[in-house]
């Protein structure tokens, strides 16, 4: 398998714009669960990242940095579709926080895998300076849907954070078939 650079980047670009546009949403989304539920999301985020830790030497291989980076990216496109299906349960903002927190756990291994296969100081800072530029877009890019949105007499912000899932959902598509152009079998 091969990583190939310019591919990757327009991936990372993407791929940042998508977190910069998902913003503060979670937040509204979390709403409803309580102060526990962080406590111990946080518990089930330290032991998986310190499991995976142990499994380094076995998965800095690029086959795995790809299908990790494929797994946390399918999580996403799964939680956006649940969201937009199920809105307003509880139990929707519990398994949205499960989904990030694994999410999470997979984000501590990839980018260390990240920085093992850029290897070099410059492909390292274009990837960093990709990712800030895709982020502030999609914070900026939030930001005016938000104001958009209000404009038109949406005010809630629960409603809000759900119609901002319409169009996450083709980012987040988008994002997949990116990141599947950035590596290629041998």
């Amino acid at each position: 398998m091969k990583l190939l650079f310019h591919p990757y980047l327009r991936y990372k670009f993407v791929n940042s714009l998508f977190t910069g546009l998902l913003g503060g949403a979670a937040f509204t989304i979390y709403g409803s669960l309580s102060p526990s539920t962080f406590s111990l999301g946080g518990i089930v985020l330290a032991l998986g990242l310190m499991v995976l830790a142990y499994g380094y030497h076995r998965l800095m291989k690029l086959e795995y940095f790809f299908r990790f980076s494929l797994s946390a990216e399918l999580i996403m496109l799964f939680m956006i579709g649940f969201f937009i299906l199920f809105p307003s349960l509880q139990t929707t903002s519990l398994i949205i926080y499960s989904a990030y927190q694994l999410s999470f756990i997979l984000g501590g291994y990839l980018v260390r895998a990240e920085t093992h296969f850029a290897r070099h100081a410059r492909i390292m800072g274009w990837i960093d300076v990709v990712k800030q530029q895709g982020y502030l877009a999609g914070l900026l890019l939030s930001y005016a849907f938000y104001k958009w949105i209000d404009y038109y007499g949406i005010s809630d912000a629960h409603t809000q954070v759900y119609y901002l899932h319409f169009p996450l959902f083709f980012v987040e598509m988008m994002v997949i078939v990116l990141l599947v152009r950035g590596f290629r079998s041998k």
